[in-house]
């Protein structure tokens, strides 16, 4: 009795190791299936870098033109420590966060409306399609005259720029919705909200995300436009302030950030979609 007691406890002991180190090695997979995009999106930087670094070296360009990297890296520390940057990456932030959202709304109840109706479709389209094709950066001009050159202007053209991709992208997902999609909502028989909310939508999340990464984007195009012609404050104004005063050191450091800011809220854009489409990847 004490050796199959014994027995059991050995095998025990080796199914919960195989499990811990199953576990273990399946944690490993996924840590680097994580860091592997990462891994590949640091190529570039680390083929570039040298280059900088062998250009301004050799003064391939005078560094006037071309500052040296422990020149931008020390303008931002300076600028990290005297609040500076601070200062205007958050004015830039809120006014994309203020404009992309106002953009979003708006295009949102649009393209769903023009998903959902033909009728609203063939209304709206010949207008929106001609306002689409005007650049938001040809609107300032005109958006002076009425809204003058303080926040108000700068947050209707980021909110512009914002509002083309989501209109389109929201009503061709909804239009490109399966139509086997709508028929489990009939059998099931789904009154019109439910087969909005529950068949609908979930259905073209892929498109009205697609929709919202591209409007962050023009969003931000649009926002340093904008600075750069009416603006005292912001990463913009830095870019042409650093120009004027023929500072490419503080230049590049407005790129870096602009580009960083940039890429860290698409990858935020990116986890909320992932979050609302994991019914897909169970599915799966």
């Amino acid at each position: 009795m004490t050796s199959e007691l014994t027995i059991a406890r050995s095998i025990g002991r080796n199914v919960l190791q195989a499990r811990g180190s199953d576990a273990l090695a399946d944690w490993f997979r996924r840590l680097w299936r994580g860091a592997l995009p990462l891994l590949w999106g640091l190529v570039f930087p680390a083929i570039v870098l040298p280059i900088w670094f062998a250009g301004t070296y050799w003064g391939w360009l005078p560094q006037q033109i071309l500052p040296t990297p422990s020149e931008v890296w020390s303008t931002l520390l300076d600028m990290l420590r005297s609040g500076e940057l601070k200062m205007h990456t958050t004015i830039s932030l809120l006014r994309v966060v203020y404009g992309f959202a106002a953009g979003t709304a708006v295009g949102l109840a649009l393209g769903a409306a023009m998903g959902l109706s033909r009728r609203v479709d063939d209304y709206v389209r010949p207008l929106f399609t001609a306002i689409a094709q005007v650049p938001a950066l040809a609107w300032i001009p005109l958006a002076m005259l009425f809204l003058g050159i303080g926040e108000t202007l700068k947050i209707v053209v980021i909110a512009k720029a914002a509002f083309v991709p989501v209109v389109m992208n929201t009503s061709a997902g909804i239009r490109n919705v399966p139509l086997e999609f709508a028929e489990v909502g009939d059998t099931f028989k789904f009154s019109a909200w439910q087969k909005l909310r529950l068949v609908v939508l979930p259905g073209a999340i892929p498109s009205i995300f697609t929709g919202l990464r591209y409007g962050l984007t023009h969003a931000w195009i649009a926002l340093v436009s904008v600075e750069l012609v009416a603006s005292s404050e912001g990463l913009g104004y830095l870019l042409v302030w650093g120009r004027q005063m023929f500072w490419l050191d503080t230049v590049l450091v407005a790129m870096i950030v602009i580009g960083l800011v940039g890429f860290a809220t698409d990858t935020l854009l990116a986890k909320i979609e992932q979050h609302l489409q994991r019914w897909r990847i169970h599915g799966a």
